[in-house]
């Protein structure tokens, strides 16, 4: 597959993947966003009212 190179050990396994953004950004960030998904996964989530609420709290607040 072009645009993408794999670096290895001594041995010849596979440790690190290199991509050339430029042919495969949708496919990196697909795997940013799988794993900022998995690292939220247990974070609590709020309603976005409660959420809009406190945003505007905060702002009038570093406004003054």
């Amino acid at each position: 597959m072009t645009g993408i190179r794999y670096v290895t050990d001594e041995t010849g396994r596979r440790v690190a993947v290199q991509l050339d953004l430029d042919q495969h950004r949708e496919l990196w960030e697909d795997i940013e966003d799988a794993l900022l998904a998995e690292e939220r996964q247990g974070e609590e989530a709020i309603p976005y009212e409660q959420y809009r609420a406190e945003r505007q709290r905060r702002r009038r607040q570093d406004g003054d």
